[in-house]
């Protein structure tokens, strides 16, 4: 692990406790948290994207937001629901996005995770699906997208106005396909996403359950990831991050919040259909945290840590959170943070 970051769902609701009742609470305390973490040297800022729920839905003008205001921090998506998405229309703000943040984003991608309703996508207009859970247009729609970020031309041209000739989608970036992440649930998407030369973004589920630790499986998902991009042929250095529940008790407050919170082991459960494997939940003092972040494989081979966060409890107390991380616990793990530079994958060779 070289960096970390912070990822949030967005949840909003009008109930006790919550600091984020409304979608101007949840919003303009988003872009406060990235501010203040780019300030404590963060190194990424991640939002889910979920639709049909009180959660956050459309992330480019947040995003936007949040790189306007900061110098160092990479904002992004983990992930953004391909089922939903206009392949074209997400290329043009994908571009912009990446032109406009000066190349520091990491758009994560993929089918997308459990809906809240019943195939929402064709509520959207997105139609043709054969499959129950839209899978079967999600990739076709990914690699569409795929296409118009590359540049190549995908309508024709009015005559009078081109000569007729082939048009590809404007703005383009030169750099936004480095900056693009496949959301990877399973060792044989993790194949997938090294075969197309992507980055890949792991959660703390995956959809299936191999009789291992969670780490190691997750760890597992990682080597054939890199395993794959190799033996296609691509040169570079691939980025790949791991999502985990982690909180620093460094106060009475932390233990009022999260002092029963850790798990000693993961969790086997039915999701979407799949039987899954769940990251357990670490909470603990520093010095813990650090024996037992130390024993997890699988952040040993990512160079990301994406940290979710409890949104609702307001920007002043996730910055705590992410401040004693920061403090106490990510140097010993190796992090370097965001004024050092921009955070590279490992070589493949």
């Amino acid at each position: 692990m070289r960096a970390f970051g912070f990822l949030s769902f967005g949840h909003y609701v009008n109930a006790q406790g919550s600091q984020a009742r409304t979608a101007s609470d949840m919003l303009k305390q988003a872009v406060d948290i990235g501010v203040g973490a780019d300030e404590l040297g963060v190194n990424g800022a991640y939002f889910r994207v979920h639709h049909f729920a009180r959660q956050q839905a459309s992330p480019m003008p947040l995003l936007a937001t949040i790189a306007a205001k900061t110098k160092h921090i990479e904002v992004g998506t983990g992930v953004i629901d391909m089922r939903y998405e206009n392949p074209l229309y997400l290329a043009e703000e994908a571009a912009a996005l990446d032109i406009l943040a000066d190349g520091r984003i990491a758009l994560g991608i993929s089918r997308g995770s459990p809906e809240t309703v019943v195939r929402g996508y064709e509520t959207f207009g997105y139609t043709g699906s054969n499959d129950p859970r839209g899978a079967d247009i999600a990739r076709p729609k990914f690699d569409l997208f795929m296409r118009a970020i590359n540049g190549e031309p995908l309508a024709k041209g009015e005559r009078s106005m081109t000569g007729g000739q082939m048009m590809p989608i404007e703005p383009r970036s030169s750099t936004l396909r480095d900056h693009i992440w496949w959301g990877s649930a399973t060792r044989e998407s993790a194949e997938w996403t090294g075969q197309q030369g992507l980055n890949m973004m792991s959660s703390t589920l995956l959809t299936e359950d191999a009789g291992m630790p969670f780490d190691e499986l997750q760890a597992e998902q990682i080597i054939r990831f890199r395993e794959a991009y190799r033996e296609a042929g691509h040169k570079g250095a691939p980025r790949v991050s791991v999502s985990r529940s982690i909180f620093p008790i460094v106060n009475t407050q932390d233990a009022a919040y999260f002092g029963n919170a850790g798990d000693k082991n993961d969790g086997v459960g039915m999701i979407d259909g799949f039987r899954s494997t769940f990251g357990r939940t670490y909470a603990a003092e520093p010095d813990k945290l650090i024996e037992e972040l130390k024993k997890d494989r699988a952040i040993a081979l990512a160079d990301t840590l994406m940290l979710t966060i409890p949104n609702q409890l307001g920007p002043e107390y996730n910055l705590h959170i992410l401040e004693s991380f920061a403090k106490h616990v990510a140097p010993a793990l190796g992090w370097k943070p965001n004024w050092e530079g921009p955070v590279t994958g490992d070589e493949i060779k």
